[in-house]
């Protein structure tokens, strides 16, 4: 470092990586400040100058070879785990500065010899009594994996068996096919049969066992619970996503067009993920593409950028941070919130050009057989290679990464018209039943919720009275709209499922009417298929989401 490089930095004042001291005067201040430092992405600390108001007060020869011995000492005594320090001394006038470069520790988290753990909070430092932070740092210089961690209490029963083999005929797919099991013949046999098929003498546990689902001591890996699991949401309460439709562009916002219910999203990943890409579609405009009239619409954003970025957030969030993912759909924009800022010292530059550094190494090379992605590293890439304005945000404040991305302005709603229209189209918990004469493209279909009665329409399809839940017909798809509840049970049907498993699924009783209101009328409508069309009424029957 040059004069004039810290001549210019004394000018900008302290920041969070740079930090002054007239002198040491107190050796346990001092290694406070190397552990904060130690703790986040390293920084500098520059001896002569006077904190309070940057003015130079330059050290004598002496008092320069004295400085340079305690700040090896401190960084050896005073730090736990110790550190390393390259110290410099920089010429001005009247005497010398010394400055201290102190790098990014590999051992985190570092303490005082009071074993009290300190990080950057601004230009100051504060102390970290939560254990998720902890865990955070940890997982930031590889030596705690989070989701390679055990789920306490959970087992392979809390496994859904289904998921199981979606994954496994993914993953193996060369050696099922090889031996013919494939199709039919794949979705009839067990799981063990088809985990005797990939490794011979393998059952579900053994061969999950073997991929590390399982650990040794016999606990089913968060990793295992997020890709897998029945009710991930019971074990892991927050691996979850927060979706919202405001009106206006207000995060304070008390009106909405559209949310998803906490029940509707609960799931594994790829459940997930299909709620999550379900609200876009369906809160999105569609831009009418071609000369055609009848012409396929496309998203207002590119749908393939979409995808990228929600398997972004589901796969590299932090799963130390207790807060669920976040997405807000605005009339200028919308924004994923994920949970951690970026790991592993990424910025936002660096990933703006394609650096890759996974997060959760372990979720991210098994995700790949469930979620649409390449694992190569080139997601952001293909996100931004879209016509797509996005702008990212690597809060450090607020513990998460944000991509804002701007709605094209010739669909943006307009505000004043959404002022007039809520006068007469708000909907109020009595109106539920009128929600089906609104005119936008919203599977609630309305326009303006208020915050009271969403809880109201939410509920509202819980009744065994199918009228409340009549399809409509789209006249786009030719298929019959359905509601909210009826799109969750399609969604959790992405695998085969028991007419016992979607009525649970619905929270209603095992009964003839709902089986006909809550399966056989998706059925009909082209939204869920047979396993086994040929016999209706075949025991072993399952329903799966249509690939029609």
């Amino acid at each position: 470092m040059k004069e004039i490089d810290i001549i210019q930095q004394i000018k900008l004042g302290e920041v969070s990586k740079v930090q002054f001291k007239e002198r040491i005067l107190d050796n346990y201040d001092i290694g406070c400040e190397l552990v904060a430092f130690s703790n986040a992405r390293g920084g500098t600390l520059v001896v002569g100058v006077k904190d309070k108001t940057g003015s130079v007060n330059p050290l004598s020869y002496q008092e320069v070879q004295e400085t340079t011995n305690i700040l090896g000492n401190i960084a050896s005594e005073n730090v736990v785990p110790a550190i390393l320090v390259d110290v410099e001394t920089i010429s001005v006038d009247g005497g010398s500065l010394v400055v201290a470069h102190i790098k990014e520790g590999v051992n985190k988290p570092y303490h005082d010899n009071r074993g009290i753990v300190w990080v950057k909070n601004g230009a100051d430092k504060r102390k970290v009594f939560d254990n998720a932070e902890l865990a955070e740092m940890m997982t930031d210089c590889g030596s705690f994996s989070p989701d390679e961690a055990g789920v306490r209490d959970a087992t392979i029963k809390d496994l859904d068996e289904n998921t199981i083999k979606t994954f496994l005929s993914n993953k193996f797919e060369k050696v099922l096919v090889r031996k013919g099991l494939v199709g039919d013949a794949f979705r009839e046999i067990s799981l063990d049969t088809v985990c005797s098929a990939i490794a011979s003498g393998h059952d579900g546990e053994k061969l999950l066992r073997n991929l590390r689902f399982i650990r040794p001591d016999g606990k089913i890996t968060v990793a295992a619970m997020l890709l897998f699991g029945k009710y991930t949401q019971r074990w892991l309460p927050v691996m979850t996503a927060k979706c919202i439709c405001f009106v206006g562009n207000s995060l304070g916002g008390t009106q909405f067009r559209d949310k998803v219910n906490d029940a509707d999203i609960e799931g594994n990943l790829f459940h997930q993920f299909e709620t999550i890409m379900d609200f876009f579609t369906r809160n999105l405009r569609h831009i009418q593409v071609g000369d055609e009239f009848n012409s396929k619409g496309v998203l207002e954003i590119p749908y393939t950028s979409l995808v990228e970025f929600t398997v972004n957030a589901l796969v590299h969030r932090s799963l130390n941070a207790k807060a669920p993912i976040r997405i807000f759909i605005f009339d200028d924009r919308v924004e994923i919130h994920s949970p951690g800022t970026l790991p592993n010292g990424l910025s936002v530059d660096d990933i703006v050009v394609g650096t890759s550094m996974p997060r959760n190494m372990f979720l991210f090379t098994n995700a790949i057989h469930l979620l649409p992605y390449t694992g190569a590293g080139s997601g952001m890439l293909r996100a931004l290679s879209e016509d797509v304005n996005v702008s990212f945000t690597n809060n450090d404040r607020t513990n998460e990464f944000v991509i804002t991305i701007n709605r094209p302005v010739g669909n943006q709603v307009n505000e004043k018209s959404n002022q007039a229209s809520n006068k007469s189209n708000q909907v109020n918990g009595n109106l539920d039943t009128k929600l089906g004469d609104s005119d936008t493209n919203l599977d609630t279909n309305s326009d303006t919720f208020n915050a009271d009665s969403d809880t109201k329409l939410r509920h509202s399809d819980t009744s065994l009275d199918t009228n409340s839940d009549t399809f409509n017909v789209d006249s786009d798809t030719k298929r019959p709209k359905i509601t909210n509840k009826q799109r969750d049970i399609v969604n959790f049907c992405s695998v085969p499922r028991s007419s016992k498993e979607i009525l649970e699924r619905a929270g209603v009783t095992y009964h003839s009417k709902n089986i006909q209101t809550y399966i056989m009328a998706l059925v009909e409508a082209g939204y869920l298929e047979m396993t086994n069309p040929e016999h209706p009424n075949a025991s072993n029957q399952k329903y799966r989401r249509s690939k029609k």
